[in-house]
């Protein structure tokens, strides 16, 4: 089976390591089973509050590459382009839909400990801001899987994809660059898309979801707000201007450019500028329209 295979299988506690912040996190990291995934953060959550890190010393927990996070054996993974369309006015539309949310708040989860467990040596304001991310990560993944479970379906019943997992890999190295394209893209992506479902959801009369995505948007503003915290924090260390390094991030690694319409006023409160926001209302750069002639 080799270590990543035995690894995402649900995890024993490490006593040993009780008191060491990153070895608590790649142990709620690599546990692919969710009930126990969302228990171990919110112990982790809990012992951060209480005092029990210390974070300025050394830490016995080396820093691993994670391919692949905990995550239970199902749902099946493919290409995102094998992924169904989610359109909600049919039953399992609207399943496939919540599936599809589930799992990214699932991802999340692991993408806010990985940031917790990779990146060493930063500020206890950092460890504090993305724990409670891994809380409220785990907690709208018990909101929407439960609607799920109300429409007749689990999380696993659907294909789904590791977009947002192929940007941790290709950012480990950097906290600036992590910081620039897991929050303040592709999550920020997550405060667009939020509107047009809500809006398709109230024509069918789901006012139970649209609670549920409430909470969600509310929560994912400020995590796209910390992410712009930590990016800025980065950046000034580095003595290079934040937008313009964005704009060469994206470039740089591929990065999926925002489809419109923006929820400008969503990414105003996290952190986006006006500027900002018109650059990128604008288009990708070098990129010929649909529909225009070469």
């Amino acid at each position: 089976m080799g270590i990543v295979g035995e690894l995402l299988l649900p995890s024993r506690p490490m006593r040993e390591d009780q008191d060491d912040l990153y070895a608590r996190a790649y142990q709620a990291l690599m546990c692919g089973a969710p009930a126990e995934k969302k228990a171990l953060v919110t112990r982790l959550g809990e012992d951060w509050r209480g005092g029990l890190f210390d974070v300025s010393g050394a830490s016995v927990c080396p820093v691993l590459p994670v391919d692949d996070p905990g995550r239970p054996a199902r749902p099946e993974l493919v290409a995102h382009t094998a992924v169904p369309r989610r359109k909600p006015g049919a039953p399992e539309g609207r399943a496939a839909l919540l599936h599809a949310i589930a799992h990214i708040e699932f991802n999340a989860i692991n993408l806010a400990l990985d940031c917790v467990y990779r990146f060493r040596g930063l500020p206890a304001g950092y460890y504090a801001g993305w724990l409670q991310v891994a809380e409220e990560e785990a907690y709208h993944f018990g909101l929407v899987t439960e609607r799920l479970k109300e429409a007749g379906f689990s999380y696993g019943d659907f294909p789904a994809h590791r977009g947002l997992w192929d940007m941790a890999v290709k950012t480990a190295n950097d906290p600036l660059a992590r910081m620039a394209l897991v929050p303040r893209v592709l999550e920020a992506r997550g405060l667009d898309a939020t509107p047009p479902i809500v809006a398709s959801l109230r024509r069918l009369g789901d006012e139970a979801t649209i609670s549920v995505l409430d909470i969600i948007l509310r929560d994912e503003i400020g995590h796209v707000a910390l992410g712009d915290r930590w990016f800025r924090h980065f950046c000034s260390e580095r003595a290079l201007e934040p937008e313009a390094t964005y704009l060469a991030l994206m470039a740089e690694f591929d990065a999926p450019w925002p489809p419109k319409p923006l929820n400008v006023d969503a990414r105003r409160r996290a952190g986006f500028s006006a500027g900002e926001i018109a650059r990128l209302e604008a288009g990708r750069p070098g990129r010929v329209r649909s529909g225009s002639q070469g």
